[in-house]
């Protein structure tokens, strides 16, 4: 009989009749994420927290997420391009949501359309907002953004208060906010954080200076939530800690997070072999002893790294097991040894007992990116009171 051997009770209450199609799937934890939310709330405060939920929410599922951060308290959404935003408004999520990403001329009119709030950096695109807004008769708000060192978006802070009174002067804008980006806030040493810090604030003076007040003044991202009190000031923008991953290893316990996605999968195969059995591409493992070899049905088109599969383990039967040979696309191989292993097992690749940051360490990445790339053929099973409340599949939602 198949069982579940996670350090967690087995597969949630409700699972066997809401199972996907495919024996692997991604459990979301939805209790967890709104955990994430107070938590980080609570570190936060007086500011409120701006939860990230672009690319899909980092492969947990955009709509879903966005809906349990705003009951958890989160002030609203930040996302990448006008398409997220305007996939959670059809999704019926009322939030405020801020478009972080650059955008064109071109997009302004749907952004308006769906009331999301825009990042600026230039004139051009505040222009086409007014015009947009003007049209539907609406009011447009927008978030300068200042390059106070990541070298990839913003206005230049000498330039900052002139462009920010041009923009606040357009007709049917409101220049709501004003915002910059941290390089380095994940690394130990904070001089470099503190330095574009001190070049915000000085940017923040001459736009007073300028006439130009605005009420959301955002600079931190998860790691400055956590390691830079200062830099909280008015919205914290967290992504990666909303999913209950610390950005680097000394912030570990800065807040209660909880981790909430486990990816896992079921045994599908097993065989016994004998030493010096050749497993997988280019024969890069080879038993060193009479073993159980099982087969998972996850590989990198599903996510799980090429990379990780030297020296990566999955959790199996209660115990570690490695990764055996190369990942291939649609499979991995685990060594087994002499678990009493049966088809149906399930099988965690990454969660509790493995936690992402070790995948990710194997495949010398970060956890951002094998979030981020969860494939979308697998399955999302989400997680409410620790029962199901629903399944996303490439079918959409049962």
């Amino acid at each position: 009989m198949a069982s579940d051997s996670f350090p967690n009770p087995g597969a949630p209450a409700g699972l066997a009749t809401h199972r996907p199609l495919r024996p692997a799937w991604a459990e979301v934890d939805l209790d967890a994420l709104r955990a994430n939310v107070h938590a980080l709330r609570r570190v936060a405060a007086p500011a409120s927290v701006l939860a990230v939920v672009k690319a899909d929410a980092y492969g947990h599922g955009a709509a879903q997420v966005a809906r349990a951060a705003v009951e958890a308290g989160a002030w609203g959404l930040g996302i990448a391009t006008v398409d997220e935003g305007i996939e959670l408004r059809r999704a019926g999520i009322g939030a405020p949501i801020l478009v972080l990403g650059a955008i064109g001329p071109g997009e302004a009119a749907p952004a308006v359309a769906h009331d999301l709030r825009l990042t600026v950096a230039e004139e051009t695109v505040a222009a086409a907002t007014s015009r947009a807004a003007a049209a539907a008769h609406r009011e447009a708000r927008l978030h300068l953004k200042v390059d106070t060192g990541m070298g990839r978006l913003g206005v230049a802070p000498a330039d900052a208060a002139a462009l920010a009174a041009r923009v606040a002067a357009l007709p049917h804008v409101t220049l709501e906010g004003c915002s910059t980006h941290f390089a380095s806030a994940d690394e130990p040493d904070l001089a470099s954080a503190a330095r574009q810090l001190e070049v915000f604030r000085g940017a923040l003076s001459a736009l007073e200076h300028a006439g130009v007040r605005v009420a959301l003044r955002h600079a931190a991202n998860s790691a400055a939530t956590l390691a830079l009190p200062e830099a909280r000031l008015d919205l914290v923008r967290c992504g990666l800690a909303l999913y209950g991953v610390v950005p680097a290893p000394h912030l570990v316990g800065r807040a209660e997070l909880r981790p909430v996605m486990r990816l896992c999968a079921r045994v599908v195969h097993r065989k016994r072999v004998p030493p010096g059995t050749p497993i997988g591409y280019g024969h890069a493992y080879r038993t060193t002893r009479e073993t159980t070899v099982v087969t998972i049905p996850v590989g990198y088109a599903d996510g799980y790294p090429r990379a990780a599969g030297e020296g990566c383990t999955v959790w199996l039967r209660g115990r570690c097991a490695p990764v055996a040979g190369r990942v291939s696309m649609d499979q991995i191989t685990v060594d087994a040894g002499d678990a009493p292993v049966a088809l149906g097992d399930a099988v965690e690749l990454w969660g509790a007992a493995v936690p992402v940051e070790i995948v990710a360490r194997a495949a010398r990445t970060i956890p951002y990116e094998v979030l981020a790339r969860t494939a979308r053929r697998v399955p999302r099973v989400y997680l409410d009171g620790g029962r199901v409340a629903a399944v996303r599949t490439l079918l959409g939602e049962e």
